[in-house]
């Protein structure tokens, strides 16, 4: 033992385990007069938010929801959804946020898989969660305890479906004394199912101290101020909201809350409340692009907007500048928190023109300042591939911004984690200055003619075209070729262009074997985030990887 070991013990004055929770309880100790929460008529300092998650966390514990119990939710973005991610945490229990666009059966599936002991609902999913419940009920005999929330900017139709009501659970507790969080900061926080584009999704299960780091890295990677007004334009179920509700607590920020994800709505939430940062896929920020500019009006301060989500287009990126909001391109997947890469600006790029700044901001970047390990390796031999900005591979991940593994699923957890690295499945390049771009997902890679197109490049000639509002670039069976180019594209509105004029568009800026062969004028399935389900129009192109 050398002297640094040496009555040099860990002890309650000198080591707490790290857990986002301890954020809220600053922000109410030393911000508690300001604004928390703006929802509709509703307003919430900080100590009015930490005092309602601690009530929440006190029923909770009434209803024996300790470590290890699972709490899924079926909230929008409302003050609730905010208060379950302090709340929950604070008990040491494992809150679980469901995807508020799935269907009965796959939401019983996976209440069931995570073994939920307390469900929290809003009224408008009533009828949906009723028919979940009782699959979950019949099909695996499992009946959580649920809670209802009746949202005052709620006024549809929507039966409850629980024995609780949740304003009347909070007034029927005192609030617990401390937000106090796990004792081992390894203890599981979450659990957020992957997509699930075949077979049965993934439960990817993070922890305290990945969501602690990844809230600080957070506000590193953006340069956040203090008292921050965010809307939620993200769904929050999405990844807990890239760790942003833990965000906004550590810099005493605002919360402006957003039940409907509409242009004009963003735009008057922006003008009415002063907002300054935001995050959203790709399609949200193209929702902006496209509102009319009279809804812009009056929003004279200076608007910070995070993307990811999916590969944003070139035109994106490009069209954010032009109206004067600041965009930041972040890279991510539900394994690594949400966002863990970041394409940071550097002071030269300003001297560059816009299309050049386009370009440069358009790729994954670097990791953030927390996570210990992002490159491009090839999967095979796990070296890492040349800053040749050709040579591709694949982007991975290690340190502490990385998922426990996949619940209940050892195989696909040590699949993931081969040679040490988490495997993202996104095929890139490194370029000279060590910046990762992708060049497509692995099973996205279309191969025609022994020649590999991606199909991220097609769409982002597309997406140059003015008519062109949402595309997505799949391949199809070629007798000749093995593979070629299919083009889904959704028009502007009030805009006609023929596919001969996209085509010619395309051969002018692609190589002749990159061009789509095909245009089809369709409706583009997406998952709630504005993620463009592939594997839904690989099936309608009768492609060849329509089977993954």
């Amino acid at each position: 033992m050398n002297i640094y070991e040496q009555q040099l013990d860990r002890n309650a004055a000198n080591f707490v385990a790290l857990s986002p929770t301890s954020f809220v309880e600053r922000s109410a100790e030393v911000f508690g007069d300001l604004p928390a929460v703006i929802h509709g008529a509703r307003r919430y300092t900080w100590a009015q938010v930490r005092e309602r998650s601690a009530r929440l966390a006190a029923a909770l514990r009434s209803l024996g929801v300790g470590r290890g119990t699972t709490v899924s939710v079926m909230l929008p973005n409302t003050p609730e959804m905010v208060e379950v991610h302090y709340a929950v945490p604070a008990v040491n229990a494992v809150l679980n946020t469901l995807n508020t666009r799935l269907d009965a059966p796959l939401l019983a599936w996976q209440m069931n898989h995570c073994e939920t002991a307390v469900l929290i609902t809003d009224r408008e999913f009533g009828p949906l969660m009723a028919d979940a419940l009782a699959r979950l009920k019949a099909e695996h005999g499992r009946e959580p305890v649920v809670i209802d929330v009746c949202d005052s900017e709620y006024t549809g139709r929507g039966d409850r479906v629980g024995t609780l009501e949740y304003e009347a659970l909070l007034a029927a507790h005192a609030p617990l004394a401390r937000l106090e969080g796990p004792a081992d900061e390894w203890d599981a926080i979450a659990v957020s199912y992957t997509s699930g584009t075949t077979g049965d999704p993934k439960g990817v299960v993070t922890h305290h101290r990945g969501a602690y780091l990844n809230a600080v890295g957070n506000a590193a990677t953006w340069t956040m101020p203090h008292f921050p007004k965010y809307l939620w334009t993200l769904p929050m179920f999405h990844c807990n909201g890239w760790c942003f509700p833990w965000t906004i607590a550590m810099l005493g920020g605002t919360h402006v809350c957003l039940r409907r994800v509409e242009p004009r709505a963003i735009l008057d939430a922006m003008r009415e409340h002063g907002v300054d940062h935001y995050c959203a896929a790709p399609i949200v920020h193209g929702l902006i692009i496209n509102a009319p500019a009279e809804w812009r009006e009056g929003i004279t301060q200076q608007v910070r907007g995070m993307v990811a989500g999916a590969a944003p287009p070139a035109a994106m990126i490009e069209g954010m500048a032009r109206l004067g909001f600041d965009i930041t391109h972040v890279y991510g997947l539900t394994e690594v928190y949400g966002p863990a890469a970041v394409a940071v600006k550097r002071p030269a790029w300003s001297d560059a023109d816009l299309s050049e700044q386009t370009r440069l901001n358009g790729r994954q970047g670097v990791r953030y300042a927390l996570q210990e390990g992002m490159t491009v390796l090839d999967p095979e031999t796990m070296a890492e591939v040349p800053a040749d900005g050709q040579t591709m591979g694949e982007i991975m991940f290690r340190g502490n911004i990385v998922m426990k593994g996949y619940l209940k699923n050892p195989s696909a957890t040590d699949k993931a984690f081969a040679g040490g690295w988490f495997h993202t499945g996104d095929l890139a390049v490194i370029e000279p200055d060590r910046y990762v771009k992708i060049r497509d997902r692995s099973k996205d890679i279309i191969i025609s003619g022994g020649e590999n197109i991606s199909s991220l490049e097609v769409e982002d000639a597309l997406y140059r075209h003015p008519a062109v509002l949402a595309c997505a670039v799949v391949a199809r069976p070629d007798p000749k070729w093995g593979e070629t180019p299919v083009a889904y594209v959704e028009l502007k509105l009030g805009v006609d262009v023929t596919a001969a004029e996209l085509i010619a568009h395309c051969k002018s800026v692609l190589a002749h074997y990159k061009v789509p062969k095909e245009i089809r004028f369709e409706a583009i399935p997406k998952t709630s985030t504005g993620k463009i389900q592939k594997f839904q129009l690989r099936q309608r192109a009768k492609s060849s990887s329509a089977i993954e």
